[in-house]
């Protein structure tokens, strides 16, 4: 089947961790892929069409991903590719539905997995929990977790060995991006990685709770040891919503390409590091806007990735043959932003804080107020540093996936 190309980073010299989305038609398979990876808004996926081929999405954020969105009625052989070419299975049954049909649809699939692919992650989304209340959806799940349990010891005790995970999920709150962060978690295989540099910030920056976000999709790639509250993974989560939604209102003239060029080096000498504009460690400086929010001066902090990043000139280069528009070398700005959670109280309650990692990732933390006013900049210091491991961490990434290398 050809493929879908649902991004615009697709590139095709990448090896990308393929995840296979199943389930019986009308289970949310679609609606899915398109709210989390193509921020649709939850109200309009019931006018989505029925998935009558298979289409590959492809994202790309720490690892290249490509997710296969399957039709109801597909099999293996229809599949036209083996289980062991995917990371993890991912099938979606309606909470609603009759459990006959796809328990024996999941049974097949476990059955199939265990004899080509044992490290296959299998995750259920036990999906649309949204229309019952907590009382039925709690039952219901706890019913398709025993039912899927029995159908397989009935045929064999050996598929007790393929662990799986059941989350309860729905397109209308914050289950969804929560369950695909966890599953997206199982591919990472630089996660422990991330996770220390997390620790390490908490540690220094007094910070409660951190997340590394990607931004587009607002799946968490990585959050520090501290167990995940959802209040607080659902705050965090609004926040960058609230950003991706409102950040290109507030363009200004300062982030203008035209101011974004950086001037020509003098043939005499070289400006110092500290004062350079596009020196890595330099870091704009934040005022305080009217509601709470600090934002940068030289670029607003609401803005997208993508309109913020800009090219740096190259020091060894003379000034006479400096073109135009510079190659893209290094970004210049890291806009971050904040918002007090109790700003009746000065100086007490909590920070929620934005900071801009990569073009893809963004650091989401909680910080007591007092230390966020007091240390900011020590704050900002530590951020500078966790800047620096998670981009190392991303290049690495990039290098063992390309084509060419492998």
């Amino acid at each position: 089947m050809p493929a879908a190309v649902q991004n615009g980073n697709h590139t095709d010299d990448v090896v990308r961790t393929k995840i296979l989305l199943l389930g019986l038609r009308r289970s949310g398979k679609t609606s899915i892929t398109q709210v989390i990876f193509e921020d649709l808004p939850p109200k309009q996926a019931f006018y989505l069409e029925r998935t009558t081929r298979i289409t590959k999405h492809t994202f790309d954020t720490v690892i290249p991903l490509e997710i296969w969105d399957c039709p109801g009625d597909i099999s293996l052989e229809m599949l036209g590719a083996s289980l062991s070419q995917f990371a993890s299975l991912i099938f979606v049954i309606d909470i609603q539905d009759l459990l006959q049909q796809p328990v024996a649809r999941l049974v097949d699939f476990v059955v199939a997995a265990y004899h080509e692919n044992q490290n296959l992650n299998l995750e259920v989304f036990v999906h649309k929990a949204d229309v019952l209340s907590d009382e039925y959806k709690l039952d219901n799940f706890r019913e398709i977790q025993q039912r899927v349990i029995d159908e397989l010891l009935y045929i064999s005790p050996d598929y007790e060995q393929m662990p799986m995970n059941f989350y309860l999920t729905s397109i209308y709150d914050h289950s969804l991006h929560d369950a695909f962060s966890r599953v997206l978690h199982k591919s990472i295989e630089s996660l422990p990685y991330l996770e220390d540099l997390l620790n390490v910030f908490c540690a220094n920056s007094q910070s409660s709770k951190a997340f590394l976000f990607d931004i587009r999709s607002r799946l968490y790639v990585a959050t520090d040891a501290s167990p995940v509250d959802p209040p607080t993974h659902n705050l965090c989560n609004d926040y960058l919503q609230m950003l991706n939604a409102f950040g290109p209102l507030y363009k200004s003239v300062s982030a203008s390409p035209a101011r974004h060029r950086i001037p020509s080096p003098p043939s005499t000498g070289h400006s110092p590091a500290s004062s350079s504009p596009s020196s890595p460690r330099a870091a704009p400086r934040q005022y305080p806007a009217s509601n709470g929010a600090s934002t940068s001066s030289s670029a607003s902090a609401l803005l997208p990735a993508s309109s913020l990043f800009t090219s740096s000139a190259s020091a060894s280069q003379p000034s006479s043959h400096a073109p135009s528009i510079r190659r893209h070398t290094k970004p210049l700005f890291y806009p971050s932003a904040s918002t007090s959670l109790s700003p009746s109280s000065a100086g007490a309650g909590t920070t929620l804080t934005y900071h801009l990692i990569t073009p893809q990732l963004g650091l989401l933390a909680l910080i007591p107020t007092t230390v966020f006013e007091m240390r900011h900049g020590l704050v900002e210091y530590n951020v500078v540093f966790f800047r620096e491991g998670v981009q190392e961490i991303c290049e690495v990434e990039e290098d063992v996936r390309k084509v060419g290398d492998r």
